[in-house]
């Protein structure tokens, strides 16, 4: 080892071994547990708390480039932030249960539990040869017994409080295999089997996230993309309008329920929708048609919710038989039923009105339904029929209110307001706020899951497990690959040891719940879990989460926005209302990264043959490299094809710092480049700090090779202070993406002490930023002549720098005896004298 401040002796390598390098400064930092986070600062001295996370993976086997890309330039960040003096928790973790490791366990036997471990201590070792910051020490994996014992126990809370329910609810159904997820559904039949799927009602478990509706719109204390903010707020779909009831006509106690947007057009409506599923269909189904309505529920079984819903899909019903009552004008209308309604949205029925819904126009227009004009485009006649309507089409526009009634005439957004009124003055309907989302169906008919904590006793009814009988936990004797319709497809049916049981209550016997819990129940709470995965008395250390909680940066993919990122907002609320935390937004800041192409520009997979394995890069380049590769790629929210020849050039950069930085001491204390040397670097150190906190890691790659380029540039007119400040401060800005190289030259090679990822980020030095002379180019006839060094001051009055260029003596060589006929001046950069 070398002593502080001094330079190796000559005949080291000119290149560095990053297999050398590399495992020796991973397992010290691993020995050195250097990136573990501390809880114990207090005081005023203590440096702020900064909590970074990444979403954590799927327990596939492998991580991919696409991993890579999240997992090492999150790492970055969270590098650069330990620097800036934060006391960073940066913890890694597996999404461990799921369907993938069910379906391993009935194509090849091996137990889910088996193949999910085996891929955790895979996807471990490739994670930790990142060469990351993350804190091991706080891993968690939701597939232990230690972890989704709390899931339990937080399903209790919310049973506890009204939050957790059970009712009936559709599932795919194949007669051979019991209940299929969505996956295993491939066009229309079972991916075992190939036999028909249909949908068949369960008992099923729902979470009240629609308690939360109008809570969860509110994001004024996240900094988030605005495209999840709009994807969250349209999800959860907030709509003012008026719920009012149809009378059956013939049955006057039993009324239709129906929530419009649109009861302006109410005198529109010409028939009625219900759901297939809508629990009034039997009831009304004549006898003379009850046959067809019988036929078309079980053709619709056959239908996902999503195929139902496409504005594709051709429109069919039929009739029931019965008729409702039009509250607004006494009309006798008749009841369908059509796929296109969901029992799940709304009421389950509609008021169909289809000369002013688009749906609605193509159902009547498809059976021959009457149509009826109640708002005309402003400019046609009062007596407008639909087939004169714009573009043949319903009208879904503002406009002028006709047959109407007393309403005729209004321009159809006051009658809007004078309908509703006119509805509750008469206790017909009454102004509502609905909400497009739906209850969070948590039920999951599979073993590899959470299994809920409730059992059915015949005295007792439905008895929560108590809290000391806390893990519930999966049975191992259980089998995969039997034909399983008799228990639901559900492998937990099927296993004695774990169904019978007693009752808490009366002692009697039970019957354990089968289902299991949705995954993203498991990840909407693993960020309070994070700050202390090993406590066995609570899901989590409450003073731990008041120190650490809530996440100050999250990172990862924009396809959760929905899902996984509203259910963790949902559960935080939920929470903070049982008294467990005292915030109710689980992440403050949220970035989205792209994604990573194959070289073709096509997403990766192993049938197109355009998959690029990380592990054989990092085994040929080194890890430095590939960090540096992906974070050169492009800009990190929208990703693009890999280009592999860009590892030449970030091999390059390495190999430059490394030689840069074991350069011999310039033997002048000052030099000629000094000044232009330090303002290089002081503009290096504020751009490379401003895009790392601005995610903009390619550009954060071009400025450490701008400052590259200028210390080979200026180094044999650099003086030893400066060029020992600029080599300092070169490493520490190239710390964060290239963690082992600058170790190696700050610890061992340099000797300035470990560990550089314990250093501070170098600050910037304003004034050196700013030129006090500027160098301006003079052309006469447009070539370059002469150039001059000029205060910056006096670089920018033209006048004056007219009169320096015309003095400057090979100026006047080659003016000579020739009249100057306009003189250009550019201020700070250029004077061009046009003579002839």
């Amino acid at each position: 080892m070398t002593t502080p401040g001094s330079r190796p002796a000559p005949g080291r390598p000119q290149t560095f071994d990053h297999r050398a390098i590399e495992p020796r400064w991973q397992q010290r930092w691993e020995a050195d547990r250097l990136y573990e986070a501390d809880f114990s600062p207090d005081g005023e001295a203590a440096p702020p708390k900064y909590f970074a996370m990444v979403m954590f993976p799927y327990t596939s086997g492998d991580l991919h480039l696409g991993h890579w890309w999240n997992f090492a330039l999150a790492d970055v960040h969270a590098r650069y932030k330990r620097m800036q003096g934060f006391n960073v928790l940066f913890p890694p973790g597996f999404d461990a249960f799921g369907l993938p490791a069910e379906a391993a366990a009935i194509k090849s036997g091996i137990h889910p539990y088996t193949w999910t471990m085996e891929n955790i201590r895979r996807m471990e070792r490739q994670w930790r040869k990142m060469g990351g910051a993350y804190d091991w020490s706080k891993e968690v994996a939701t597939c232990l017994p230690e972890y989704y014992r709390w899931n339990q126990w937080l399903f209790l809370q919310f049973l506890k409080r009204g939050l957790a329910y059970r009712q009936k609810a559709p599932v795919n159904w194949c007669p051979n295999h019991g209940v299929l997820a969505n996956e295993q559904v491939h066009g229309g039949r079972c991916w075992r089997c190939e036999a028909l799927v249909t949908r068949r009602d369960l008992e099923q478990w729902f979470f009240r996230i629609t308690n939360y509706a109008e809570d969860l719109l509110d994001f004024s204390e996240i900094e988030w993309p605005e495209r999840i903010v709009s994807m969250q707020t349209n999800w959860i779909g907030r709509s003012e309008g008026v719920e009012f009831d149809l009378p059956v006509d013939g049955d006057p106690e039993t009324k239709i329920s129906v929530f419009t947007t649109r009861v302006d057009t109410v005198f529109g409506m010409t028939y009625v929708v219900l759901a297939p599923e809508h629990p009034l269909v039997q009831r009304l189904t004549t006898p003379d048609h009850r046959s067809e309505v019988e036929a078309y529920i079980e053709q619709t079984r056959q239908a996902s919710d999503i195929e139902r819903m496409s504005s594709e899909r051709e429109k069919t019903g039929v009739a029931i038989g019965s008729f409702a009552i039009n509250p607004a004008n006494g009309e006798r209308l008749p009841i369908w039923i059509a796929d296109y309604v969901l029992a799940q949205y709304g009421t389950g029925a509609i008021m169909a009105v289809p000369a002013s819904d688009e749906r609605d126009w193509q159902f009547a227009r498809k059976l021959g339904l009457p149509i009826r004009v109640v708002v005309r485009p402003p400019n046609a006649p009062d007596d407008i029929t639909p087939d004169q309507l714009p573009d043949d089409t319903a009208y879904v526009d503002a406009g002028v209110m006709v047959n109407s009634g007393q309403f005729n005439g209004l321009d159809n957004e006051e009658a809007w307001e004078r309908i509703a009124d006119w509805f509750e003055e008469r206790g017909v309907g009454k102004r509502q706020v609905n909400y497009r989302m739906r209850d969070w169906l948590f039920s999951r008919q599979r073993y590899w899951g959470t299994p809920i904590p409730v059992v059915y006793c015949p005295t007792d009814g439905i008895v929560p497990v108590p809290d000391d009988q806390l893990p519930v936990l999966l049975p191992e004797d259980v089998e995969f690959q039997v034909s399983s319709a008799e228990r639901e497809g559900n492998p937990l049916a099927a296993s004695a040891s774990f169904v019978n049981t007693t009752c808490p209550t009366c002692g009697g016997p039970a019957r354990r719940e089968t289902d299991t819990m949705d995954g993203f129940v498991d990840s909407s709470w693993y960020f309070l879990r994070y700050v202390s995965p090993n406590e066995a008395r609570a899901a989590f250390d409450p003073a731990r989460a008041k120190y650490w909680e809530p996440v100050d940066q999250y990172m990862g993919g924009a396809e959760h926005a929905v899902m996984h990122l509203l259910y963790a907002r949902f559960f935080t609320r939920v929470m903070r209302d049982l008294g467990l935390i005292d915030f109710r937004e689980p992440f403050k800041r949220l970035y989205n990264q792209g994604e990573v192409l194959g070289p073709d520009g096509k997403r990766m997979s192993k049938s197109r043959g355009n998959v690029v394995n990380p592990d054989d890069k990092v085994d040929e380049w080194g890890t430095d490299a590939v960090r540096g590769w992906l974070a050169f790629l492009g800009p990190w929210d929208q990703g693009g094809p890999i280009n592999e020849s860009a590892l030449g050039a970030i091999h390059d950069l390495l190999r430059d710092i490394w030689n840069l930085a074991q350069a011999p001491l310039p033997s002048q204390t000052h030099g000629p480049a000094d000044q232009d040397l330090r303002r290089a670097l002081h503009t290096a150190i504020k751009g490379i700090g401003q895009d790392i906190d601005g995610f903009r890691f390619n550009t954060m790659i071009s400025k450490l090779m701008i400052l590259r380029n200028e210390l080979k540039r200026g180094q044999a007119q650099a003086g030893s202070e400066v060029w020992s400040e600029a080599i300092h401060a070169l490493l520490l800005l190239a710390a964060p993406v290239f963690p082992h190289l600058t170790e190696e030259l700050w610890t061992d090679i340099l000797g300035l002490g470990y560990s550089i990822h314990q250093q501070r980020w170098p600050a910037f030095d304003e004034s050196v930023l700013t030129q006090t002379e500027l160098t301006v180019v003079v052309q006469v006839n447009g070539r370059v002549r002469d150039q001059m060094v000029v205060e910056a001051e006096a670089a920018r009055d033209q006048a004056q720098m007219q009169r320096l260029a015309l003095e400057l003596p090979r100026v006047k060589q080659h003016i000579g005896e020739g009249t100057v006929r306009k003189v250009i001046v550019v201020p700070g950069k250029l004077v061009n004298i046009v003579a002839n």
